[in-house]
Protein backbone atom coordinates (compact mmCIF):
# COMPACT_ATOMS: atom_id res chain seq x y z
CA UNK A 1 0.00 0.00 0.00
CA UNK A 2 1.21 3.51 -0.76
CA UNK A 3 1.33 5.58 2.55
CA UNK A 4 1.84 9.51 2.15
CA UNK A 5 2.50 11.75 5.17
CA UNK A 6 3.75 15.48 5.99
CA UNK A 7 7.52 14.73 7.16
CA UNK A 8 7.89 18.53 8.60
CA UNK A 9 5.76 20.03 11.15
CA UNK A 10 2.34 21.64 10.74
CA UNK A 11 2.50 25.56 10.67
CA UNK A 12 4.10 28.27 8.66
CA UNK A 13 7.52 28.35 7.34
CA UNK A 14 9.24 28.41 4.22
CA UNK A 15 9.46 24.90 3.10
CA UNK A 16 6.67 21.98 3.58
CA UNK A 17 8.20 18.46 2.75
CA UNK A 18 5.60 15.45 1.71
CA UNK A 19 6.79 11.98 1.57
CA UNK A 20 5.41 9.49 -0.50
CA UNK A 21 6.52 5.58 -0.38
CA UNK A 22 5.30 2.78 -2.59
CA UNK A 23 5.21 0.82 -5.32
CA UNK A 24 3.19 3.16 -6.97
CA UNK A 25 4.86 6.16 -5.89
CA UNK A 26 6.18 7.11 -9.19
CA UNK A 27 2.92 7.08 -11.51
CA UNK A 28 1.29 8.87 -8.41
CA UNK A 29 3.66 11.50 -8.74
CA UNK A 30 3.34 11.69 -12.96
CA UNK A 31 -0.21 12.33 -12.38
CA UNK A 32 0.89 15.21 -10.09
CA UNK A 33 3.62 16.71 -11.72
CA UNK A 34 4.71 14.35 -14.61
CA UNK A 35 7.54 12.65 -15.55
CA UNK A 36 10.42 12.36 -12.67
CA UNK A 37 14.45 11.28 -13.08
CA UNK A 38 15.72 9.37 -10.30
CA UNK A 39 18.12 11.35 -7.82
CA UNK A 40 17.37 14.44 -9.57
CA UNK A 41 16.13 17.89 -8.43
CA UNK A 42 13.05 18.63 -10.37
CA UNK A 43 11.23 22.04 -10.16
CA UNK A 44 7.70 21.52 -11.06
CA UNK A 45 4.02 22.85 -11.15
CA UNK A 46 1.94 20.40 -8.99
CA UNK A 47 -1.84 20.46 -10.60
CA UNK A 48 -5.01 18.87 -9.46
CA UNK A 49 -7.57 16.49 -11.07
CA UNK A 50 -8.54 19.27 -13.22
CA UNK A 51 -5.19 20.18 -14.26
CA UNK A 52 -5.25 23.33 -11.42
CA UNK A 53 -2.25 24.51 -10.46
CA UNK A 54 -1.78 24.37 -6.38
CA UNK A 55 2.21 24.80 -6.32
CA UNK A 56 5.36 25.07 -7.74
CA UNK A 57 7.94 22.78 -6.04
CA UNK A 58 11.30 20.67 -5.80
CA UNK A 59 10.20 17.09 -6.09
CA UNK A 60 12.35 14.45 -6.21
CA UNK A 61 12.22 10.78 -7.01
CA UNK A 62 14.28 7.60 -5.22
CA UNK A 63 13.95 4.93 -6.65
CA UNK A 64 13.90 1.49 -4.98
CA UNK A 65 16.16 0.09 -3.50
CA UNK A 66 17.62 3.00 -3.21
CA UNK A 67 15.58 5.28 -0.85
CA UNK A 68 15.03 5.87 3.10
CA UNK A 69 12.12 3.27 3.22
CA UNK A 70 13.43 0.66 0.13
CA UNK A 71 10.60 1.59 -1.85
CA UNK A 72 10.06 4.00 -4.41
CA UNK A 73 9.66 7.31 -2.64
CA UNK A 74 8.76 10.27 -4.07
CA UNK A 75 9.31 13.68 -2.23
CA UNK A 76 7.58 16.67 -2.70
CA UNK A 77 9.30 20.13 -1.57
CA UNK A 78 6.31 23.19 -1.53
CA UNK A 79 6.15 26.04 0.13
CA UNK A 80 5.29 26.27 3.54
CA UNK A 81 1.85 26.59 5.09
CA UNK A 82 -0.97 24.27 6.20
CA UNK A 83 -3.34 24.72 3.31
CA UNK A 84 -0.93 24.02 0.36
CA UNK A 85 -0.03 21.15 2.07
CA UNK A 86 -3.20 19.55 2.66
CA UNK A 87 -4.64 20.33 -0.58
CA UNK A 88 -1.27 18.06 -2.20
CA UNK A 89 -1.87 15.18 0.27
CA UNK A 90 -5.21 15.34 -0.89
CA UNK A 91 -4.82 14.75 -4.42
CA UNK A 92 -2.16 11.95 -4.04
CA UNK A 93 -4.62 10.41 -1.59
CA UNK A 94 -7.40 10.56 -4.43
CA UNK A 95 -4.79 8.28 -6.07
CA UNK A 96 -4.95 5.97 -4.24
CA UNK A 97 -2.64 6.67 -0.91
CA UNK A 98 -3.68 6.30 2.47
CA UNK A 99 -1.91 8.59 5.32
CA UNK A 100 1.23 6.75 7.05
CA UNK A 101 0.31 5.53 10.23
CA UNK A 102 3.25 7.28 12.90
CA UNK A 103 6.45 5.72 12.58
CA UNK A 104 5.78 3.91 9.65
CA UNK A 105 8.11 5.04 7.38
CA UNK A 106 10.77 4.32 9.34
CA UNK A 107 8.88 0.89 10.30
CA UNK A 108 9.31 0.07 6.60
CA UNK A 109 12.89 1.09 6.41
CA UNK A 110 13.28 -1.66 8.89
CA UNK A 111 11.23 -4.31 7.54
CA UNK A 112 13.00 -3.43 3.88
CA UNK A 113 16.57 -4.03 5.76
CA UNK A 114 17.70 -0.47 5.06
CA UNK A 115 18.06 0.18 9.24
CA UNK A 116 18.38 -1.99 12.23
CA UNK A 117 16.27 -1.68 14.93
CA UNK A 118 18.96 0.35 17.27
CA UNK A 119 19.42 2.74 14.51
CA UNK A 120 15.39 3.10 14.22
CA UNK A 121 15.12 3.92 17.66
CA UNK A 122 17.98 6.77 17.45
CA UNK A 123 16.62 8.36 14.75
CA UNK A 124 13.43 9.24 17.06
CA UNK A 125 15.79 9.84 19.81
CA UNK A 126 17.91 12.21 17.50
CA UNK A 127 14.57 14.23 16.71
CA UNK A 128 13.70 14.36 20.70
CA UNK A 129 17.70 15.05 21.76
CA UNK A 130 17.69 17.14 24.95
CA UNK A 131 21.20 18.51 24.71
CA UNK A 132 24.27 18.46 22.08
CA UNK A 133 25.51 15.10 24.38
CA UNK A 134 22.50 13.60 23.22
CA UNK A 135 22.40 13.74 19.72
CA UNK A 136 26.15 13.31 19.51
CA UNK A 137 25.22 9.89 21.19
CA UNK A 138 22.59 8.95 19.13
CA UNK A 139 24.54 10.17 15.75
CA UNK A 140 27.14 7.27 16.38
CA UNK A 141 24.13 4.89 17.55
CA UNK A 142 23.60 5.62 13.62
CA UNK A 143 26.47 5.09 12.25
CA UNK A 144 26.32 1.51 13.90
CA UNK A 145 28.77 1.73 17.00
CA UNK A 146 25.64 -0.12 19.13
CA UNK A 147 25.09 -2.21 16.27
CA UNK A 148 29.18 -3.28 16.01
CA UNK A 149 29.09 -3.69 19.76
CA UNK A 150 25.85 -6.35 19.89
CA UNK A 151 27.70 -7.99 16.80
CA UNK A 152 30.41 -8.46 18.99
CA UNK A 153 29.07 -9.72 21.87
CA UNK A 154 26.92 -12.13 19.92
CA UNK A 155 29.97 -13.66 17.98
CA UNK A 156 31.71 -14.28 21.35
CA UNK A 157 28.89 -16.12 22.60
CA UNK A 158 28.22 -17.80 19.51
CA UNK A 159 31.51 -19.17 20.28
CA UNK A 160 31.10 -20.57 23.09
CA UNK A 161 27.83 -22.13 22.09
CA UNK A 162 30.12 -23.85 19.56
CA UNK A 163 32.17 -24.88 22.54
CA UNK A 164 29.64 -26.02 24.28
CA UNK A 165 27.98 -28.28 21.76
CA UNK A 166 31.45 -30.03 21.32
CA UNK A 167 31.60 -30.96 24.58
CA UNK A 168 27.91 -32.28 24.81
CA UNK A 169 28.10 -34.12 21.64
CA UNK A 170 31.69 -35.77 21.99
CA UNK A 171 31.64 -36.44 26.03
CA UNK A 172 33.39 -39.70 26.01
CA UNK A 173 36.41 -38.15 24.17
CA UNK A 174 39.54 -36.49 24.96
CA UNK A 175 38.77 -32.43 24.93
CA UNK A 176 41.70 -29.93 25.85
CA UNK A 177 41.66 -29.76 29.37
CA UNK A 178 41.40 -25.88 29.68
CA UNK A 179 37.96 -25.14 27.68
CA UNK A 180 35.95 -24.87 30.66
CA UNK A 181 38.63 -22.01 31.61
CA UNK A 182 38.11 -20.44 28.59
CA UNK A 183 34.49 -20.92 28.40
CA UNK A 184 34.26 -19.09 31.49
CA UNK A 185 36.62 -16.13 31.01
CA UNK A 186 34.70 -15.69 27.83
CA UNK A 187 31.51 -15.28 29.28
CA UNK A 188 33.08 -13.21 31.90
CA UNK A 189 33.84 -10.77 29.29
CA UNK A 190 30.79 -10.40 27.97
CA UNK A 191 28.96 -10.04 31.18
CA UNK A 192 31.52 -7.64 32.26
CA UNK A 193 30.71 -5.05 28.97
CA UNK A 194 26.64 -5.24 29.62
CA UNK A 195 27.18 -4.58 33.25
CA UNK A 196 29.32 -1.31 32.01
CA UNK A 197 27.34 -0.59 29.32
CA UNK A 198 24.03 -0.99 31.54
CA UNK A 199 25.72 0.77 34.31
CA UNK A 200 26.73 4.13 31.93
CA UNK A 201 23.55 4.15 30.34
CA UNK A 202 21.65 4.19 33.69
CA UNK A 203 23.54 6.54 35.11
CA UNK A 204 23.49 8.94 32.16
CA UNK A 205 20.02 8.61 30.92
CA UNK A 206 19.40 11.92 31.56
CA UNK A 207 21.47 13.07 28.52
CA UNK A 208 19.01 10.89 26.21
CA UNK A 209 15.65 11.78 27.84
CA UNK A 210 16.81 15.01 29.64
CA UNK A 211 17.35 15.61 33.34
CA UNK A 212 15.07 16.88 35.71
CA UNK A 213 15.76 18.93 38.09
CA UNK A 214 14.05 19.72 41.40
CA UNK A 215 13.87 22.42 43.93
CA UNK A 216 13.51 21.02 47.32
CA UNK A 217 13.90 22.99 50.80
CA UNK A 218 11.30 24.25 53.73
CA UNK A 219 8.43 26.73 53.45
CA UNK A 220 9.60 30.30 52.58
CA UNK A 221 13.62 29.88 51.85
CA UNK A 222 12.92 30.73 48.75
CA UNK A 223 12.42 27.78 46.21
CA UNK A 224 9.90 30.38 44.13
CA UNK A 225 12.46 32.93 43.53
CA UNK A 226 15.38 30.47 42.52
CA UNK A 227 12.71 29.18 40.14
CA UNK A 228 11.61 32.80 38.59
CA UNK A 229 15.92 33.89 39.09
CA UNK A 230 17.00 30.71 36.35
CA UNK A 231 13.86 31.53 34.43
CA UNK A 232 14.16 35.55 33.79
CA UNK A 233 10.29 35.62 34.60
CA UNK A 234 7.96 35.63 37.42
CA UNK A 235 6.78 32.07 36.86
CA UNK A 236 5.46 31.18 40.79
CA UNK A 237 4.16 33.16 43.14
CA UNK A 238 6.27 34.65 45.34
CA UNK A 239 5.10 35.33 49.26
CA UNK A 240 6.68 36.15 52.81
CA UNK A 241 3.46 33.41 53.71
CA UNK A 242 5.08 30.29 54.33
CA UNK A 243 3.02 27.69 52.43
CA UNK A 244 2.74 30.14 49.36
CA UNK A 245 3.25 26.87 47.05
CA UNK A 246 1.01 24.04 47.31
CA UNK A 247 1.77 22.69 44.09
CA UNK A 248 4.59 21.80 41.68
CA UNK A 249 5.15 23.89 39.26
CA UNK A 250 7.23 23.09 35.99
CA UNK A 251 8.92 24.44 33.37
CA UNK A 252 11.90 23.78 30.87
CA UNK A 253 15.00 25.78 30.66
CA UNK A 254 18.28 25.63 28.53
CA UNK A 255 21.55 24.95 30.87
CA UNK A 256 24.41 25.54 28.84
CA UNK A 257 24.10 23.07 25.91
CA UNK A 258 21.27 21.27 27.66
CA UNK A 259 17.18 21.11 28.21
CA UNK A 260 16.35 20.74 31.63
CA UNK A 261 12.64 20.21 33.18
CA UNK A 262 12.99 21.95 36.91
CA UNK A 263 10.41 21.67 39.08
CA UNK A 264 9.53 23.81 41.77
CA UNK A 265 8.19 22.22 44.81
CA UNK A 266 6.02 22.78 48.01
CA UNK A 267 7.85 23.68 51.33
CA UNK A 268 8.27 20.19 53.01
CA UNK A 269 7.85 20.69 56.89
CA UNK A 270 5.10 18.79 59.18
CA UNK A 271 1.68 20.13 58.45
CA UNK A 272 -2.03 19.75 59.86
CA UNK A 273 -3.57 21.20 56.82
CA UNK A 274 -4.58 18.49 54.54
CA UNK A 275 -3.77 20.22 51.07
CA UNK A 276 -0.85 21.45 52.45
CA UNK A 277 0.35 17.59 53.41
CA UNK A 278 -0.69 16.37 49.39
CA UNK A 279 1.59 19.50 48.16
CA UNK A 280 4.26 18.20 50.59
CA UNK A 281 3.77 14.70 49.24
CA UNK A 282 4.28 15.52 45.83
CA UNK A 283 7.19 17.50 46.53
CA UNK A 284 8.87 14.54 47.89
CA UNK A 285 7.58 12.42 44.75
CA UNK A 286 9.71 14.64 42.53
CA UNK A 287 12.64 14.71 44.83
CA UNK A 288 12.38 10.93 44.14
CA UNK A 289 11.91 10.73 40.51
CA UNK A 290 14.50 13.96 39.96
CA UNK A 291 18.02 13.46 38.24
CA UNK A 292 19.81 16.67 40.08
CA UNK A 293 18.45 18.24 43.72
CA UNK A 294 18.83 21.93 44.41
CA UNK A 295 18.18 21.89 48.28
CA UNK A 296 17.62 25.40 49.40
CA UNK A 297 17.88 26.79 52.99
CA UNK A 298 17.66 30.16 54.29
CA UNK A 299 21.37 31.66 55.46
CA UNK A 300 19.70 34.27 56.94
CA UNK A 301 17.92 32.19 60.00
CA UNK A 302 19.34 29.54 62.66
CA UNK A 303 18.89 26.20 61.25
CA UNK A 304 15.34 24.09 62.86
CA UNK A 305 14.26 20.13 63.37
CA UNK A 306 13.03 20.97 59.71
CA UNK A 307 16.29 21.70 58.11
CA UNK A 308 17.65 19.09 59.85
CA UNK A 309 14.94 16.84 58.73
CA UNK A 310 15.12 18.28 55.10
CA UNK A 311 18.84 17.01 55.07
CA UNK A 312 18.10 13.50 56.18
CA UNK A 313 15.62 13.29 53.47
CA UNK A 314 17.49 14.48 50.74
CA UNK A 315 21.16 12.53 51.59
CA UNK A 316 18.47 9.35 52.21
CA UNK A 317 18.01 9.37 48.02
CA UNK A 318 21.26 9.14 46.69
CA UNK A 319 20.67 11.80 44.24
CA UNK A 320 23.48 14.39 43.12
CA UNK A 321 22.45 17.45 45.20
CA UNK A 322 23.16 21.29 45.04
CA UNK A 323 23.25 22.88 48.13
CA UNK A 324 22.15 26.43 48.22
CA UNK A 325 22.03 29.14 50.98
CA UNK A 326 19.85 31.95 49.90
CA UNK A 327 18.92 35.00 51.52
CA UNK A 328 22.82 35.83 51.03
CA UNK A 329 21.52 39.97 50.99
CA UNK A 330 20.76 39.42 54.94
CA UNK A 331 22.76 39.01 57.85
CA UNK A 332 24.41 35.03 57.45
CA UNK A 333 23.13 32.89 60.84
CA UNK A 334 23.16 29.61 59.18
CA UNK A 335 24.44 27.14 61.71
CA UNK A 336 24.80 23.69 59.35
CA UNK A 337 28.08 22.78 58.17
CA UNK A 338 26.70 22.51 54.57
CA UNK A 339 28.80 23.17 51.11
CA UNK A 340 26.63 24.97 49.62
CA UNK A 341 26.20 27.89 46.86
CA UNK A 342 25.60 31.73 48.59
CA UNK A 343 23.42 33.66 46.71
CA UNK A 344 20.24 36.23 46.69
CA UNK A 345 17.96 35.26 44.47
CA UNK A 346 16.30 38.02 44.02
CA UNK A 347 19.04 39.45 42.69
CA UNK A 348 20.53 37.05 40.40
CA UNK A 349 21.68 32.72 40.30
CA UNK A 350 24.46 33.02 37.54
CA UNK A 351 26.46 30.79 40.43
CA UNK A 352 23.51 28.03 40.48
CA UNK A 353 23.63 28.25 36.75
CA UNK A 354 27.38 27.95 36.39
CA UNK A 355 27.42 24.88 39.19
CA UNK A 356 24.26 22.95 36.88
CA UNK A 357 26.06 23.42 34.01
CA UNK A 358 29.20 22.26 34.52
CA UNK A 359 27.33 19.02 36.17
CA UNK A 360 25.47 18.78 33.28
CA UNK A 361 28.92 18.55 30.84
CA UNK A 362 30.66 16.58 33.35
CA UNK A 363 28.05 13.93 32.48
CA UNK A 364 28.61 13.81 28.70
CA UNK A 365 29.92 10.77 27.54
CA UNK A 366 32.05 9.76 24.07
CA UNK A 367 31.23 5.57 25.64
CA UNK A 368 28.39 3.83 23.58
CA UNK A 369 25.23 4.03 25.30
CA UNK A 370 21.78 2.12 24.98
CA UNK A 371 19.65 5.09 23.64
CA UNK A 372 16.25 2.90 25.04
CA UNK A 373 14.36 1.37 28.07
CA UNK A 374 13.83 -1.52 26.08
CA UNK A 375 17.87 -1.60 25.16
CA UNK A 376 18.67 -1.43 28.63
CA UNK A 377 15.90 -4.99 29.37
CA UNK A 378 17.51 -6.75 26.61
CA UNK A 379 21.32 -6.47 27.49
CA UNK A 380 20.02 -7.10 31.40
CA UNK A 381 18.07 -10.09 30.87
CA UNK A 382 21.49 -11.33 28.83
CA UNK A 383 23.15 -10.69 31.45
CA UNK A 384 21.08 -12.28 33.88
CA UNK A 385 20.97 -15.74 31.15
CA UNK A 386 24.96 -15.29 31.42
CA UNK A 387 24.99 -15.13 34.63
CA UNK A 388 22.29 -18.41 35.28
CA UNK A 389 24.70 -20.14 32.40
CA UNK A 390 28.15 -20.10 34.19
CA UNK A 391 26.55 -21.52 37.66
CA UNK A 392 24.97 -24.33 35.23
CA UNK A 393 28.45 -24.51 33.96
CA UNK A 394 29.84 -25.00 37.18
CA UNK A 395 27.80 -27.94 37.57
CA UNK A 396 28.39 -29.61 34.24
CA UNK A 397 24.59 -29.17 33.40
CA UNK A 398 25.43 -28.05 29.85
CA UNK A 399 21.95 -28.62 27.96
CA UNK A 400 20.68 -26.20 30.32
CA UNK A 401 23.86 -23.73 29.61
CA UNK A 402 22.97 -24.19 26.43
CA UNK A 403 19.74 -23.00 26.63
CA UNK A 404 20.55 -19.94 28.73
CA UNK A 405 23.53 -18.81 26.50
CA UNK A 406 20.75 -19.58 23.37
CA UNK A 407 18.65 -16.80 25.17
CA UNK A 408 21.11 -14.65 25.85
CA UNK A 409 22.44 -14.30 21.72
CA UNK A 410 18.83 -13.75 20.82
CA UNK A 411 18.35 -11.07 23.85
CA UNK A 412 21.19 -9.02 22.60
CA UNK A 413 20.26 -9.36 18.77
CA UNK A 414 16.86 -7.91 19.65
CA UNK A 415 18.76 -4.67 19.88
CA UNK A 416 19.78 -4.37 16.31
CA UNK A 417 17.60 -7.31 14.45
CA UNK A 418 13.81 -6.35 14.05
CA UNK A 419 11.51 -8.86 16.57
CA UNK A 420 8.76 -10.92 14.71
CA UNK A 421 5.83 -10.00 16.81
CA UNK A 422 4.41 -7.52 14.66
CA UNK A 423 2.28 -5.75 17.30
CA UNK A 424 5.27 -5.09 19.45
CA UNK A 425 6.74 -3.37 16.29
CA UNK A 426 3.51 -1.42 15.71
CA UNK A 427 3.64 -0.13 19.64
CA UNK A 428 7.27 0.70 19.37
CA UNK A 429 6.92 3.03 16.06
CA UNK A 430 3.57 4.32 16.94
CA UNK A 431 5.17 6.76 19.17
CA UNK A 432 7.31 8.25 15.97
CA UNK A 433 6.95 11.46 14.38
CA UNK A 434 4.32 11.70 12.01
CA UNK A 435 6.39 11.69 8.73
CA UNK A 436 9.18 9.28 10.31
Amino acid sequence: MNIVALATPYGVGAISIIRLSGKDALSIADKICGSLTPRVAHLKELKDRDGNVLDEAIVIYFKAPFSFTGEDVVEFQTHGGVVVANLIIDEILAYGARVADPGEFSKRALLNGKIDLAKAESIQGLINARSEGAAKILARVMSGELGLFCDTLRDGLISTLAYTETCIDYADDDLPADIMEQIKLKLKEVSSKLDHIISISNSKKGLIDGYKVAIIGCPNVGKSSILNSLLNYERAIISDTPGTTRDTIEEQIKIGTHLVRIIDTAGIRHSDHDIENIGIEYSKRAANSADIIICVFDSSRVSNSEDIAILDFINSLNKKVIFVLNKSDLEFKFDLDIDGILLSAKDECSALKFALERYLNSQDTNEIMLSSNRQIKACQDAKNAIDRATELLDESVLELFAYEINRAIKEIGSITKPLQNSEILDKMFSSFCLGK
